[in-house]
C-alpha cells in the first residue's frame, strides 16, 4: 500500500453506542472493545451508563462518553457528514461483509431484548447486519466487537 493510500485509510473516525442498553456489563465490554479499535466516542441513547467491572480500562477516561436522551437528541448532535449506521437483523439490512464503512460513521446497536425499533431504523442512513447460521440476535457487546473489528480490517488499519 502506498503512503497516499495509507493516509486515505487513516482518515476519519467512528463512534459506537447502544440504544436503550439493557445491561451495564455488556456496555462496559463494548466500550473496552471500542477503545481497542480506535473509537473516537462512545454513547448511550435513552439510558445512563453506570460504571461497572467489565470496563477495566475505564474507557470514559480516554474517549468521550456521551448520553443522549432519545433518538432525536442523537440525530440532532451527529457530527457533520457522519452517517448513522444501524446494526440490526432486518430485511433491508445489508450484510456486513458487503458493507463499505464510511470514512466517518456513528454505529448504533440495540439492546438484546428490543433491538432497534422500526422508527429508529427509518432514521438511519445505513442498516447493516451480521450474518450467522441462526436467525437470532447476537449479544450487543459481541456484535459491537464484530463491527469495530470489521471496520478496522477493511479500512486498511491491519
Amino acid at each position: 500500500m502506498t503512503r497516499r493510500e495509507q493516509a486515505r485509510n487513516d482518515r476519519g473516525y467512528f463512534a459506537i453506542g447502544v440504544y436503550r442498553p439493557k445491561t451495564a456489563a455488556n456496555i462496559g465490554t463494548l466500550w473496552r472493545t471500542a477503545t481497542l479499535y480506535g473509537a473516537a466516542m462512545i454513547f448511550t441513547v435513552g439510558e445512563r451508563y453506570q460504571r461497572q467491572p467489565s470496563d477495566t480500562p475505564k474507557t470514559w477516561r480516554h474517549i468521550p462518553l456521551l448520553h443522549f436522551a432519545d433518538l432525536d437528541d442523537l440525530v440532532e448532535h451527529l457530527p457533520f457528514s457522519a452517517p448513522l449506521v444501524g446494526v440490526e437483523l432486518d430485511e433491508r439490512a445489508k450484510p456486513l461483509w458487503k458493507f463499505a464503512h464510511p470514512e466517518r460513521a456513528v454505529y448504533l446497536l440495540g439492546a438484546e431484548d428490543d433491538g432497534l425499533p422500526p422508527a429508529v431504523l427509518n432514521r438511519c442512513h445505513h442498516v447493516i447486519q451480521i450474518e450467522s447460521d441462526q436467525a437470532q440476535s447476537m449479544n450487543v457487546a459481541t456484535a459491537g466487537a464484530v463491527i469495530t473489528y470489521h471496520r478496522h480490517m477493511t479500512r486498511g488499519a491491519a
